[in-house]
């Protein structure tokens, strides 16, 4: 049973993984993609946007398409189709045509990130819920430092090369799911999909104050890091005056600050009182968003003195993902997806902002980014501490 529970985590964190590889992989390659493409930084940085919006709003779809149709054939339409888009994306003869297929990515990437989420509920209980949510957590949080050392990879054969993975990826996904995933929705327990419906199961879900805030939280701490992500063409090559193919620089520390805060995660599911353990995420990432101030102001900028507190960030990010995770898909049980996609909108929906808003305005310099990292921490703590969560003791996995 645990090697099959393995399985099962594996596939649901490479569903889950997808959605952030197709924002990050090509980071390295857009300087190339200027020139390529016969665009400018701007109109190339617009090709984030155009999938990130399309993506936030398809959030919205996903989950209750897999509460009505199943979470299997949500999958097949939803990867199949990005499949086709990342084909697009890499034969795109000019910056228009990449908008459109990116747009067309963003409408199809969120299915496999939304259904894993709510799978990962319909599978597992308790502490293992708990500990296989950790896994995908990592391998979520894990694929946006990767990512781009990936596509500095593939950019030395061409920047083609980096949509081409992105189709393989998404096609060997969707097997690994049609070949180990069982069905969780059967149809005894579908709910009849109608835009009256939906916006009803919505309504309910967007006005429960806890989950509103519970998930304002887990998107607030992701945001942390990941502004650092959007912003790393600029913050590695201009600030700490890295080149494409060092962007591992940054990220092999990051991954290793993700791997070691979901460890934790997992140790600590059954041993620790929920709210304990997020308590204590939080302590550590105060005190990274400050240790990342003070060097921002009073030493020169350079990657060992930079990119250290973001490793450190993620640790405490990643110990308190699963929990929060969780949290706010149980108050949902019955339509699950559709919890699981008003979550995920509201996490992308700050990764949208961050990307077309934060990002340009403050990394002029790392101090921006580090104040970026410092908001976006304060922004989730106030909304948590104000939730039925923060408040409750001692409660267990």
């Amino acid at each position: 049973m645990k090697k099959s529970s393995n399985i099962l985590a594996l596939v649901l964190a490479g569903l889950a993984a997808l959605a952030p590889f197709a924002i990050d992989t090509y980071l390295p390659a857009f300087p190339t993609l200027e020139r390529a493409l016969h665009g400018t930084t701007v109109d190339i940085q617009h090709s984030l946007t155009f999938y990130l919006l399309p993506y936030t709003l398809m959030t919205l779809w996903h989950g209750a398409i897999s509460d009505s149709i199943g979470r299997i054939a949500t999958i097949k339409w939803g990867l199949g189709v990005f499949v086709l888009a990342s084909v697009g994306c890499a034969l795109a003869p000019n910056v228009e045509t990449l908008w459109f297929f990116r747009a067309l990515q963003g409408l199809s990437g969120g299915a496999g990130n939304v259904v894993a989420r709510a799978m990962v509920r319909d599978l597992f209980e308790g502490a293992q819920a708990q500990r296989v949510m950790a896994t995908v957590q990592m391998l979520f949080g894990i694929a946006p430092a990767v990512a781009p050392m990936i596509g500095g990879v593939l950019l030395g054969i061409h920047w083609q090369a980096i949509f081409i993975f992105l189709a393989l990826y998404a096609a060997l996904a969707l097997w690994a799911a049609i070949r180990y995933l069982p069905e969780t929705m059967p149809p005894s327990k579908r709910q009849p999909l109608s835009a009256a419906q939906v916006l009803k199961d919505y309504s309910l879900i967007f006005k429960d104050k806890d989950f509103i805030l519970v998930v304002i939280a887990l998107g607030a701490n992701f945001a942390g890091f990941f502004v650092y992500v959007l912003a790393s063409p600029v913050f590695l090559i201009k600030h700490l005056g890295l080149n494409h193919h060092q962007f591992g620089f940054m990220f092999m520390p990051t991954v290793c600050g993700m791997i070691l805060g979901s460890f934790l995660a997992k140790r600590a599911a059954g041993r620790y009182p929920r709210q304990q353990v997020v308590r204590v995420a939080y302590v550590w990432m105060a005190a990274v968003a400050v240790l990342n101030l003070i060097i921002c102001y009073t030493l020169p900028a350079k990657p060992i003195y930079n990119i250290l507190p973001i490793a450190l960030f993620n640790i405490g990010m990643a110990l308190a993902m699963p929990i929060l995770s969780l949290t706010a898909l149980d108050r949902y049980p019955k339509i699950r997806g559709t919890a699981a996609s008003g979550q995920t909108f509201i996490q992308m929906l700050l990764s949208t902002v961050s990307a077309g808003v934060v990002v340009p305005l403050l990394w002029y310099a790392p101090s921006g980014l580090a104040w970026a990292m410092a908001g976006y921490l304060l922004l989730g703590w106030l909304a948590l501490r104000n939730s039925e969560f923060w408040k409750v003791e001692n409660i267990k996995a």
